[in-house]
């Protein structure tokens, strides 16, 4: 039997008291710490008591925990471990992957998901959009950290111990290698912009932009590039695949677990 039109309004309508609840949870996630009850009734928009009645419950189920020394409430033991279990479940790239198709049809130009390997940044995923580039990449290349647009973006977010093996060894072998106060620059502009820009850096006639993928809690980053041929890379083309790129990171970063205002990057200090 098919279900009423009633039947159907009313699963989409949901449980409010659910809804109301993870209120309170998340309102002690931002806070990044134990919280006492009026913190937590303001923060989540309720009442003292309604709050209370809330705490209640959810200490009691262990997704909440109240101090019996402070009497301050914070994140329980059943939610860690329900967080725990949704890290070790998680596929990363798999999930980031997923995105990568409809980011490719928007702007129809190449895009690639990069990792952090034991030399610098490896492509673990590459697929060619509408316009051909003088460039063959395979899965599993690694980039060079200076020149590309995902090197770039490691050398900004992640932190020197992690780098600066790579960059001494690239800059060793480089003609041209770059000063500090130009690597400085580098990084001042991506942190500034949120992406990194780099037009024939690794291929002559190749412009690329990267923006990075944050993950949970101390991992690593992931980073996402467009690849375009230079003479499409207009201001307005540019302007148009960048924001694509930042919208499309952005929404990848909330579904690994990243929450802007717990901060959960990893930043080069």
């Amino acid at each position: 039997m098919m279900p009423g039109v009633a039947e159907v309004e009313d699963a989409r309508q949901g449980i409010q008291s659910v809804e109301l609840a993870m209120t309170v949870l998340q309102a002690l996630e931002q806070e990044m710490g134990p919280m006492s009850l009026t913190q937590i009734a303001a923060a989540s928009g309720m009442g003292v008591s309604k709050a209370h009645r809330y705490l209640v419950s959810l200490t009691r189920i262990g997704l909440v925990a109240q101090s019996r020394r402070s009497g301050l409430y914070d994140l329980g033991p059943s939610l860690r471990r329900l967080g725990m279990e949704a890290l070790r479940r998680m596929d990363e790239v798999g999930l980031a992957s997923e995105y990568l198709p409809g980011l490719r049809d928007r702007t129809r130009h190449a895009v690639n998901l990069a990792v952090w390997g034991d030399h610098g940044p490896v492509v673990v995923r590459w697929d060619y959009g509408s316009y051909a580039l003088p460039i063959t990449v395979r899965v599993g290349a690694t980039l060079p950290m200076l020149t590309s647009s995902v090197g770039r973006v490691y050398l900004t977010y992640l932190p020197e111990t992690l780098t600066g093996p790579v960059i001494q060894a690239e800059q060793e072998s480089s003609p041209n290698p770059l000063s500090d106060p130009e690597i400085a620059r580098i990084t001042a502009v991506v942190r500034q912009d949120g992406v990194a820009l780099t037009s024939g850096g690794v291929i002559p006639g190749v412009t690329s932009v990267a923006a990075p993928v944050f993950t949970a809690i101390d991992s690593l980053p992931l980073a996402v590039a467009l690849a375009l041929p230079a003479r499409h890379a207009t201001d307005e083309v540019l302007a148009k695949v960048t924001e694509e790129l930042r919208t499309t990171t952005s929404t990848m970063s909330a579904e690994l677990g990243h929450n802007i205002a717990v901060s959960a990057r990893v930043v080069r200090p």
